[in-house]
């Protein structure tokens, strides 16, 4: 399956400049003119789906413990701004339910990363993709990634007629394999650590490939140099001025 793939994708809103992946991020990234957003769903004790990135609350709420062991009513409560920057205490953990009707108002596109915690690859590919069919509509405008093949699996098997990405950290020999099985529209690169002879392997498979995180712009021309076709970034302003604009 082909998907257009937007140049510039905000990493969890505009994650350089807001609380990632907050209603406020997202704002943020809209306002700078991004067309396209990633953001991380994950699944609280109660099997609520969350924006959320991390296994554990510490670092960008004032909560403590782990997302998998909460149920959504505490989660609900805390605060999840002011670590950020004092302007944006008392901000809230949005649910994907929530974000969606955000992103739908603002005509954002939507890369969804599914971030299960350890033992919910498939429990969280199904309950974000649940929602996903009651709200989404737009197919060219939705690409659902992970880095467990599990829940792409998943995704495949339950919304075959939607985007999927594959996320390759460490370079994988067999990802030409996995792409095929995963019958993925994308591979989604770590573009500060992948080499040219890569994203040339991919290239000749002909995927587009997108790169995540560039916020560096000397980076960003290089790659799109050597063929990137889209890049995440924290800072969609900073990159969008370096990058050749390609129609």
């Amino acid at each position: 399956m082909s998907i257009k793939v937007p140049q510039i994708i905000g990493h969890r809103g505009a994650k350089g400049y807001a609380p990632e992946n907050t209603i406020e991020s997202v704002q943020t990234a809209a306002d700078m003119g991004v067309e396209w957003v990633e953001i991380d769903v994950k699944l609280t004790k109660d099997l609520v789906p969350i924006i959320f990135h991390d296994e554990t609350l510490e670092r960008t709420t004032n909560g403590s413990g782990k997302v998998a062991e909460t149920l959504y009513e505490d989660i609900r409560q805390l605060e999840a701004g002011s670590w950020f920057a004092d302007s944006f205490a008392g901000i809230k953990i949005p649910t994907l339910e929530e974000m969606c009707e955000v992103l739908i108002d603002l005509n954002l596109g939507l890369n969804l990363e599914i971030k299960p915690c350890p033992g919910r690859e498939k429990e969280t590919a199904e309950v974000a993709l649940d929602v996903l069919s009651r709200i989404w509509d737009d197919h060219d405008r939705l690409l659902i990634s992970s880095f467990q093949h599990v829940s792409l699996e998943t995704a495949m098997d339950i919304a075959g007629d939607w985007h999927r990405g594959l996320l390759v950290d460490e370079w994988q020999e067999n990802w030409k394999d996995l792409a095929d099985y995963l019958d993925v529209s994308t591979v989604n690169i770590n573009g500060n650590e992948c080499l040219r002879e890569q994203v040339e392997e991919i290239i000749d498979m002909d995927y587009p490939i997108l790169a995540y995180t560039i916020n560096d712009p000397i980076r960003g021309r290089e790659l799109q140099s050597w063929g990137v076709d889209g890049f995440f970034t924290d800072v969609p302003d900073v990159l969008q001025e370096s990058l050749l604009t390609v129609h």
